[in-house]
């Protein structure tokens, strides 16, 4: 499902700058560039332009204003969610940290859409990958306390062209609510495996934020 990464055995092995990129993959928290000599590696960051910034900027503010005027929708209470709090859909972004120059801290590598079931699976729609590399993928979690989650989710790589199979990907969660439990936060973590199951291609780790959707939720500000 959703689709993006890197390994500091890559990054020993293999400047970034400096290889050809003959072929992209992406799935579910991916992003990774072919070399040469066929061996895959996190892409290198794209830079947001200043106007694109403001851009963003500009449509976080007028959602904000559209959010504060619309009139809020009366709804049944879902008991579900006071049994499994975090039930329900929400948006999130993974942002990288802690892994050295070759993902800087602050590197965009996911966001999209994540419905946890009150049934103990979940389910991600990746914003960043195109729907033939795979950017849809499903996990498992469980509670590990009053307001924190443990998630363990899989995906299945493929090239952009949904032709070149990668290998399997792994993303781990630790999830906090907040005490309205309408937020998360917390740390995520991608390993892509080569088919063999075993093989790390590639590893990136940082930390994730969510928002909750509800009826009364506007379109999201992409990144």
């Amino acid at each position: 499902m959703t689709t993006r990464l890197h390994t500091s055995v890559a990054l020993a092995l293999i400047g970034l700058s400096a290889v050809a990129v003959t072929h992209q993959a992406k799935a579910c928290g991916l992003n990774l560039v072919r070399s040469a000599n066929g061996q895959w590696m996190i892409a290198p960051p794209a830079k947001l332009s200043p106007a694109a910034a403001w851009q963003m900027s500009m449509a976080e503010a007028t959602r904000n204003v559209a959010a504060a005027a619309q009139p809020k929708t009366k709804a049944m209470p879902n008991p579900l969610q006071f049994l499994e709090p975090i039930t329900g859909l929400w948006y999130y972004t993974q942002t990288a940290e802690g892994n050295g120059p070759g993902t800087p801290d602050g590197t965009l590598i996911d966001f999209g859409f994540q419905a946890w079931h009150a049934d103990g699976g979940e389910f991600m729609n990746s914003g960043t990958l195109p729907p033939p590399s795979g950017n849809f993928c499903e996990g498992t979690w469980a509670q590990t306390g009053a307001h924190t989650y443990q998630l363990n989710h899989f995906a299945l790589s493929w090239d952009n062209t949904g032709t070149v199979y990668i290998g399997p990907a792994n993303i781990r969660e630790d999830i906090t609510l907040s005490n309205d439990n309408n937020s998360m936060s917390g740390d995520f973590s991608i390993t892509q495996y080569a088919p063999d199951g075993s093989t790390v291609i590639a590893y990136v780790k940082g930390t994730l934020k969510g928002t909750r959707e509800t009826l009364d939720s506007p379109a999201p500000v992409t990144p």
